[in-house]
């Protein structure tokens, strides 16, 4: 396959399964390509960008280069989605969205444009460390004011910290009501016309900035909880108000929206079914471990319509690694060609010590034993008495032609 075809393939199977991206690549050109080859063209394609992306993590930190400026207002989002691994497990991807927050119409719609996506299987340590090259590339750090919209968990508040501790943190407007409805329907009952009601009262309120009086209608819930399973109710209820107190800065909304900043996450829910369900969390796919880092590097560069600007920069990294792997094996085999040649040279040097021996030795033995003569028959040997073949037929005058 030529280069350009290779890339085709990369391309196709980063946006549909591999048996669908080889099938489309014969359609267009022709060529015949199996699955597996397919998925093992994408997956090393995959894999050398994961290094690339590594390897300038380690530039950023090692030599510490002056990040580009970024917009007045940034967002930053993170948020987690599951995938099936081939062992039968889930894991979390955690992905991180980065966009521009600006306002549009005369109602003062906020509105985040020039969205980028990152994202990794790992720890959340460790994928605080491997998104610095995006974050990097946005301009986080010099970015006016950087509002970071997420749901609450605690290693996104440790991801907020690591890379702007003094970014506006608010909690998902969804994610807060959502904790509201849990309450409410422990005591209403799930999606009755009660419910209802105090529910969409409670949102209302929580936007307008009424965050006490909507905590005060919470904890009043406690004196409706009656009946069996009461305990359990009241614990639910406390739980949920425990979370909003605990969080108090984070749901200011009235003061948000009047400052121009998100209240929602959607653009990181947005993204963890553009990114990485839609390719990776289709129906029966499971993955081996070493091989979803691989197919998300190649997600984020389809998904932020970056892949004329990584596409490069993968050839490039894939070409350099050949070129030292040829010098290595090159080095490797001069190594094991001069320790042949060391060993044939203490073997030559081992028999020349043994004949040199021997040859002194023999040197105390009488010269009949040394001079070895050719094997003669003795006089009354059977050959002698017995001929065969034409020797019976000899007379002393020659051969006779008789047969006796």
């Amino acid at each position: 396959m030529t280069p350009r075809l290779q890339e085709s393939l990369v391309r196709l199977s980063t946006w549909m399964p591999f048996g669908r991206a080889a099938k489309e690549l014969r359609y267009f050109t022709r060529i015949e390509v199996s699955e597996a080859t397919a998925r093992r063209i994408t997956e090393g394609a995959g894999s050398d960008y994961v290094q690339v992306q590594s390897e300038q993590v380690e530039q950023i930190f090692n030599h510490a280069p002056a990040s580009p400026s970024g917009p007045e207002l940034q967002l930053i989002s993170a948020d987690g989605a599951m995938v099936h691994e081939v062992s039968g497990d889930w894991v979390e991807v955690k992905t991180l969205a980065i966009g521009e927050v600006e306002a549009k119409g005369n109602a003062g719609d906020i509105h985040t444009r020039e969205l980028s996506y990152f994202s990794r299987l790992s720890e959340a340590s460790e994928f605080n460390r491997q998104a610095l090259v995006e974050v990097f590339r946005r301009g986080t750090e010099k970015a006016g004011k950087v509002c970071a919209v997420n749901d609450g968990a605690d290693w996104e508040q440790k991801f907020i910290d690591y890379h702007r501790p003094d970014a506006v943190r608010i909690l998902d407007f969804a994610h807060a009501a959502g904790k509201i409805a849990e309450a409410g329907r422990l005591i209403f009952g799930d999606e009755t016309a009660e419910f209802r009601e105090w529910f969409n009262k409670q949102k209302h309120s929580l936007k307008q900035g009424k965050t006490a009086a909507v905590l005060r209608n919470i904890r009043g819930l406690e004196n409706r909880a009656r009946g069996r399973g009461r305990r359990m109710k009241l614990k639910v209820i406390r739980g949920c108000v425990n979370y909003l107190e605990k969080r108090r800065e984070m749901i200011n909304y009235n003061e948000f929206q009047s400052l121009g900043y998100p209240i929602g996450s959607g653009c990181v829910e947005s993204a963890n079914k553009l990114v990485v369900e839609s390719r990776l969390k289709q129906a029966g796919m499971r993955w081996a471990r070493q091989n979803i880092d691989p197919m998300l590097g190649l997600r984020n560069i389809a998904c932020n319509d970056r892949w004329d600007e990584a596409w490069p920069q993968l050839v490039k990294h894939k070409l350099e690694a050949s070129t030292q792997s040829r010098r290595q094996l090159r080095a490797l085999r001069s190594l094991e060609q001069l320790q042949v040649i060391e060993i044939d040279s203490a073997q030559v040097l081992t028999y020349r010590v043994e004949l040199q021996n021997v040859e002194d030795s023999a040197e105390d033995k009488p010269a009949k034993a040394r001079a070895k003569a050719p094997y003669k028959p003795a006089a009354d040997h059977p050959w002698k008495q017995k001929v065969f073949g034409r020797a019976r037929h000899r007379t002393p005058e020659g051969f006779s032609r008789a047969k006796t």
